[in-house]
């Protein structure tokens, strides 16, 4: 891809001028909004940095194939360039593409069985301990907001928040509903069952304002129990917020009823947010022929298939033969996948505009 100049020139002007506006800044909110700006363009202005060098190197390389005595070692390094050239250009078109403005926040996690009873809620428990262990490999925090357990084990509900850079763009491709194909421990004859749960994933982001009013949220208090509120079982400290114009409810079983109060109305943000987000994903992917992830919490994501060991991606039909380690928390085989496929969509449509 041949990205115009004036694009390139318009990210260099854009990022000096930040530079100098931040050296004369005196507002703190202004600081903190241009050095997150500056950070954000610093790669992006590196990168198109390195290919000016290189697009100036091969240019000095062809002026000096016309000298004999230096002919054969430029042709040589030409030769070289000319194929590291494309590899530069796919990296500057990538971090020029449009990317999701939420890609490098924090992420709540929700899990919830499905489909299946007990088995459910086991596949539930499942999943959430991969991404416990595969968050813990990228040395990520995950704090548990709520649960309520299975009565045979894993997990009905589970929500926790996950915090640490670039969460939800590891994971914001993992909502969706997860089927599991095994035989169940309770199973006699040996038969294979068929559950399902569902995986949501939402950004967690601080400095977006969502107004809640008053008159639209009803508070409840009740008494927790069960995983998550067995400490606070004796009185009445849990809180329930329910979201009058939406119908969105949130609940924090923490043994504090301020912080619970806190807690659920920073979660009700974060749904709030959610739906906004899930809109423009909607208007989006009517105008786009292949999107991974649409947003679409219904649509049957993946399969993992225990007596074949085997995972399937049904978005970017993907096979992977390697069950044991994905349940172990090795996803970015996947997740790597599901990036590429969302990369090669952002770059179909960055070529589109530049024509």
């Amino acid at each position: 891809m041949r990205l115009p100049q004036a694009r390139l020139d318009q990210v260099l002007d854009r990022f000096n001028e930040v530079e100098a506006r931040m050296g004369s800044a005196t507002d703190g909110a202004e600081i903190v909004r241009l050095s997150k700006e500056h950070a954000e363009l610093k790669p992006v202005v590196d990168a198109v940095q390195g290919l000016a060098r290189a697009r100036a190197e091969m240019a000095d390389l062809e002026a000096m194939t016309a000298d004999p005595e230096m002919a054969a070692m430029a042709e040589e390094e030409l030769r070289a360039l000319t194929d590291r050239l494309p590899d530069l250009e796919r990296e500057v078109a990538l971090l020029l593409a449009p990317r999701d403005a939420d890609e490098n926040a924090s992420a709540v996690l929700e899990v919830r069985a499905g489909t299946g009873g007990d088995e459910a809620a086991l596949f539930a428990g499942d999943l959430f301990r991969m991404y416990s262990r595969y968050a813990s490999t990228r040395g990520w925090r995950i704090e548990l907001d709520s649960a309520t357990e299975g009565d045979a084990g894993g997990y009905k509900e589970i929500i926790a928040t996950v915090t640490g850079e670039g969460v939800f763009g590891r994971l914001k491709f993992e909502s969706g509903v997860h089927r599991v194909q095994r035989v169940p421990t309770t199973e006699s004859q040996g038969r294979i069952h068929t559950s399902a749960a569902t995986v949501a994933v939402l950004p967690e982001v601080e400095d977006v304002e969502i107004e809640i009013h008053d008159k639209d949220i009803r508070i409840d208090t009740f008494r927790a129990s069960g995983s998550g509120g067995q400490h606070v079982n004796t009185t009445d400290s849990a809180v329930r917020i329910t979201h009058l114009p939406t119908g969105i409810m949130v609940t924090s079983s923490e043994k504090s009823q301020h912080v619970n109060r806190d807690k659920a109305m920073k979660n009700l943000r974060v749904r709030l947010y959610d739906m906004q987000r899930q809109a423009k994903d909607l208007a989006r992917s009517d105008s786009r022929k292949s999107q991974v992830g649409s947003g679409d919490r219904s649509e049957r994501i993946r399969t993992y298939n225990y007596p074949q060991g085997r995972v399937s991606d049904h978005r970017i039909n993907l096979t992977l033969h390697s069950l044991p380690q994905i349940m172990e928390g090795d996803i970015d085989p996947l997740l790597n996948a599901l990036i590429a496929e969302d990369q090669a969509a952002r770059l179909a449509d960055l070529e589109a505009e530049f024509g």
